[in-house]
């Protein structure tokens, strides 16, 4: 008779998505996607780290897989360029008005999960510019380092 081990910690550890939101095209609204490039080289295998940008519909069946999920991206909140937010999704309504289905933002595009929702926690960064272009305001760039290390803690925590 064969027996197979138990599995191993690593096995029941959770399954931790990180999502780069927003539009790259829109210069700082694409933070979290340029967040996300630079955690590839430095989170483990076992987390996986997703460009979403706007197309969070097509990202619905990572939502479903993960356990948790750590959001990144751009917020108007107020603050100067520059700032690092951070809350759960839970303290944010997205009542904001879509044209079309392409721009659902993270909360209404998970209205449509199938199953219990994970904990998801945000980091968000106060843009500066968010006009045409690809590269990031000198502030929100300023600022990148900081975000990348606090979505590297909070995922591998």
């Amino acid at each position: 008779m064969l027996s197979y081990p138990a599995k191993s910690d690593r096995a029941r550890r959770p399954k931790t998505l990180v999502v780069g939101l927003g539009n790259v095209l829109l210069r700082d609204d694409g933070v979290g996607v340029h967040a996300v490039r630079e955690l590839r080289k430095l989170l483990p295998r076992r987390i996986m780290a997703v460009e979403v940008g706007t197309a969070v519909l097509d990202a619905l069946h990572l939502f479903e897989w993960a356990d948790r999920i750590v959001g990144i991206d751009a917020m108007q909140a107020g603050g100067e360029p520059g700032t690092i937010y951070s809350f759960g999704v839970e303290d944010v309504d997205d009542q904001r008005a879509n044209a079309s289905l392409h721009e659902l933002g993270l909360i209404a595009g998970l209205r449509f999960m199938q199953g219990p929702r994970p904990p998801i926690f945000m980091l968000a960064v106060e843009p500066e510019s968010m006009e045409f272009g690809m590269e990031l305001s000198a502030s929100v760039q300023q600022a990148l380092p900081g975000l990348v290390a606090e979505a590297r803690r909070i995922a591998e925590s």
